[in-house]
């Protein structure tokens, strides 16, 4: 399938120039996960079609995106799968060994990585998160806590924006 790999630096320098503008690790990457977004559905519109997701449940109940960066699509297909059950797919799919090794990262700065940042292993999250919806979200350990205490600190990422017309 035909790709095209578009520098979004451009658009990082414009965000540089605003008065007032700071520049920290956090703040630089959730743009830059924005700024992809924006240029995803740029070429969507431009093509007449739609953005897919690369959320796994994971991800999603963790709230590990950017909230109207890596999280908006118009739709996600693997967003019922665990991150676990994502590499037990894309092994019966075939997907080359280079990136199935490759660590999970947004690829946002030099070294990040998903469980380095998250502090825990996809393996112990997902199980976490399997146990916890198990027994009625109530923690019953340390990893569990932590699991949980992420789960809702990020329910607004997956809350539907009120509706005000009531």
């Amino acid at each position: 399938m035909a790709h095209e790999v578009v520098n979004i630096d451009p658009m990082l320098a414009g965000f540089r120039s605003v008065p007032g503008f700071v520049e920290t690790p956090y703040l630089l990457g959730n743009l830059m996960a924005r700024i992809r977004m924006t240029t995803l559905y740029y070429y969507a519109n431009r093509d007449n079609r739609v953005v897919c997701g690369t959320s796994n449940r994971s991800e999603f109940m963790l709230g590990y995106c950017t909230k109207y960066g890596d999280n908006a699509a118009d739709l996600q297909p693997i967003v019922h799968l665990y991150k676990t059950e994502v590499y037990t797919v894309a092994r019966e799919l075939g997907i080359p060994d280079q990136i199935m090794t490759k660590a999970p990262s947004a690829g946002l700065w030099a070294g990040q990585s998903d469980e380095g940042e998250l502090g825990l292993s996809y393996a112990e999250i997902d199980t976490s998160l399997k146990t916890l919806d198990e027994h009625a979200w109530k923690a019953g350990n340390p990893t569990e806590e932590k699991v949980l205490a992420l789960v809702r600190k990020s329910l607004h990422k997956r809350a539907p924006a009120p509706n005000l017309l009531h």
